[in-house]
């Protein structure tokens, strides 16, 4: 075990305790609309065509994976309620200054892709939007759309820098937009079968497209889908603002994750029962979903619509995603583990600008490298970028959960169930494994980013001189945010 080495910096100068104004209503839909967003837009279309009918069940077996590993969170959580997260867990449990920066880091970069996936796919619904109204004649080629892309992360880049931050109320509207798009699909899908226009038997139906056989074909698949789960770890940054958490907690976060997956699976078999194999595969990257709207009620305008609902939906996410990466680059800058220049605030907006351009920049060489190395594969490279290094930075969460059983000091409200950590942290490992047939770009994108990361630890190591008795140790972890 660690504990900090000075007194923490008051970087912005005394603030108040934060609020706690979160019950479990508020909380149920924070978590819901964190988890729902880019992710079942960004994948379901690629699943089918790993596993064909049965694109409901990666998400189901990643929701397992998913539920295991916020069982150890929700250990943690209850036992050390700071906000600082899985950098805050792995630095308790390890005490390895390195490490805590490599999951820390790894979070972040995380962060980064996701909001990257989600720009190319509000890209491509937005196209979609335009098309379908008649707005425009074609379809916009690659070019137009990573361009869109790129103008939506400067256009978040200026609103953080603007001082936005989260609003409980504000996430309460974006949730019901995004529950109300995935019902809409849904609505659709099974209208259609009520017309006898699908085919629900290709709901069971496993193609194997590339001679996998069931069961690695269905771990490729769920690699994929992880993507789509995520999210839900990001609660623990509210347990400062949440009403008795240690209470709490555990039954909204296991339902949040429940009410997410249902929606999911349901969302995957109205795709397979509306859409051909043929028309999953000739809808743009990250379509699908708009495809089924257009497909199975066309007397309906309601395709005229969706586009626009899943923008607002993805956007969220994408916000949220670069909201913490800024956050987290400002922290880990104030903690002397990063450049302190990455903690720059502006004086007046109090934003942290020179993390919300490095993060901005960032994404904007990820979106355009990825598109440079493959027109058609764009959202699924990132978005397994994302999962990869969650699935990593979830596989020292569980192993940091079984360490502090150990810590007697506090004691945690919450135990997730016997080995239950472990079994969560070898499926992770799992999923990291070239077995699941991820792109080796996505493995070379991965760990790039990390060795940014790694440089910039080197090079603040070099520069913080007689200031700091460990020129990279963190000061204050409890407080990293």
């Amino acid at each position: 075990m660690t504990t900090t080495t000075s007194e923490p910096v008051d970087v912005n100068g005394p603030q108040p305790d934060l609020k706690r104004v979160m019950g479990p209503k508020l909380l149920l839909l924070f978590i819901v609309g964190d988890i729902l967003g880019a992710g079942v837009y960004a994948v379901t279309g690629q699943l089918v065509g790993i596993v064909g009918g049965m694109a409901w069940l990666p998400f189901l077996v990643a929701f397992v994976v998913a539920s295991l590993t916020a069982l150890s969170y929700l250990e943690l959580v209850t036992k050390y309620p700071q906000a600082a997260g899985a950098a805050l867990y792995t630095h308790k449990a390890f005490g390895i200054h390195f490490v805590t920066f490599l999951v820390a880091f790894g979070v972040i970069c995380s962060g980064i892709a996701s909001a990257s996936t989600s720009s190319k796919v509000l890209a491509q619904n937005l196209a979609g939007g335009l098309e379908v109204n008649g707005w425009i004649d074609d379809a916009p080629g690659t070019t137009t759309i990573t361009l869109i892309a790129l103008g939506f992360m400067v256009l978040l880049a200026l609103i953080n820098l603007r001082g936005v931050g989260e609003s409980v109320k504000f996430n309460v509207v974006l949730t019901l937009v995004e529950v109300t798009a995935l019902t809409i699909v849904i609505g659709v899908g099974f209208y259609a079968m009520t017309q006898g226009e699908s085919d629900f038997g290709r709901v069971t139906t496993f193609d194997d497209s590339g001679d996998k056989g069931l069961f690695l074909a269905v771990t490729a698949a769920t690699s994929i889908a992880f993507f789509a789960m995520v999210g839900f770890e990001d609660s623990v940054n509210m347990v400062e603002e949440t009403k008795d958490p240690e209470r709490i907690f555990p039954r909204i976060m296991l339902t949040g994750l429940g009410i997410a997956v249902l929606i999911y699976m349901l969302v995957a078999v109205s795709v397979v029962a509306v859409l051909s194999n043929d028309q999953i595969a000739d809808a743009p990257e990250g379509g699908a979903l708009l495809e089924v709207v257009k497909v199975g009620a066309p007397d309906f305008p309601i395709d005229k619509v969706f586009p626009f609902l899943a923008v607002f939906a993805v956007a969220n996410t994408a916000l949220i995603n670069m909201l913490m990466a800024s956050r987290l680059i400002y922290g880990l800058a104030n903690q002397d583990v990063l450049p302190r220049t990455l903690g720059k605030v502006s004086p007046h907006r109090r934003a942290p600008y020179a993390g919300i351009i490095f993060s901005t920049v960032l994404a904007l060489a990820l979106i355009v490298y990825v598109t440079s190395r493959g027109e058609s594969e764009v959202v699924l490279n990132l978005s397994s970028v994302t999962s990869l290094l969650l699935l990593c930075v979830f596989a020292v969460v569980n192993l940091a959960c079984l360490i502090l059983r150990r810590d007697r000091s506090t004691e945690s409200r919450f135990r997730s169930p016997g080995i239950t950590p472990a079994v969560a942290a070898v499926l992770c490992l799992f999923l990291v494994g070239p077995w699941a047939d991820r792109d080796a770009l996505v493995y070379q994108i991965a760990g790039v980013l990390m060795l940014i990361g790694v440089g910039l630890w080197v090079i603040t190591w070099a520069t913080n001189r007689g200031v700091r008795a460990k020129r990279t140790g963190f000061r204050d972890i409890d407080h990293l945010e």
